[in-house]
């Protein structure tokens, strides 16, 4: 996207692309997430809402403990967030993007651990459900770090590569929560409604309050209705 680009990112494109995205992590939180945390719970003999109500409230403290530690800079911003450095703002704002992407991946991680043993209640299907969705909305999120640095100055093939870049967290985290697999079976609904949590967070923090900003707000509403109906029709579809 960020090649055929010529000028700056359209800002109503912008607010709906950060509502897709922020529907597409809402819906799955809940599907793919949290209902499969309640459910496990319920098979391993605890109640059933313990392990999600943690994991969840954890996965919040989580990221607000990164959100706060990271050096970012979000799109609408001059103001950095997190300890004082001297890095770049094309720097700091790849770093807001790949904040974002590390619940990401643990959610697609966490899924797919849970698909590959038995009686979890997660299927492969549904874990594909959550991968697909995630990489759907991988493609607005991409954008909306490539096509403003594009703005800002950056050639367009550093404006990709960083974009690529921020997302490389994704498969790193995903493939450290499979590789752990056997280790996590005790606690796994705590890490499914753990990186609902930080998903969530993310929604609630960044994405929604910048598709909302300014004007067209109505345009970034439109964004998540889509992307949360979207994912919820792939993960009942496949799951």
């Amino acid at each position: 996207m960020v090649f055929l680009m010529r000028n700056k990112l359209n800002k109503k494109v912008e607010k709906i692309l950060l509502g897709f995205a922020s529907g597409v992590m809402i819906a799955s939180s809940i599907w793919s997430l949290i209902i499969p945390s309640i459910e496990m719970a319920e098979e391993q003999g605890k109640i059933a809402w313990i392990p999600a109500a943690i994991g969840f409230l954890l996965g919040v403290v989580f990221l607000l403990v990164l959100d706060s530690l990271i050096p970012h800079m979000h799109l609408e911003s001059n103001k950095p967030e997190g300890v004082q450095t001297k890095l770049k703002k094309t720097t700091m704002m790849v770093l807001a993007v790949t904040l974002h992407n590390i619940p990401e991946g643990m959610a697609v991680g966490v899924t797919f651990a849970g698909a590959l043993m038995e009686n979890t209640g997660i299927t492969m299907a549904g874990a594909l459900a959550l991968a697909i969705g995630i990489a759907i909305q991988n493609f607005p999120e991409g954008a909306i770090i490539s096509m403003p640095l594009k703005s800002e100055g950056v050639s367009k093939p550093k404006a990709f590569l960083y974009g690529a870049l921020s997302g490389i967290v994704e498969p790193i985290s995903a493939l450290t929560t499979i590789l752990l697999t056997k280790a996590i079976v005790p606690i796994l609904p705590y890490l499914l409604s753990f990186a609902a949590g930080a998903m969530i967070y993310v929604v609630v923090e960044e994405l929604i309050p910048e598709s909302q900003a300014g004007e067209h707000s109505n345009i970034g509403t439109i964004g998540v209705a889509i992307g949360f109906v979207i994912m919820m029709i792939l993960d009942v579809t496949l799951g």
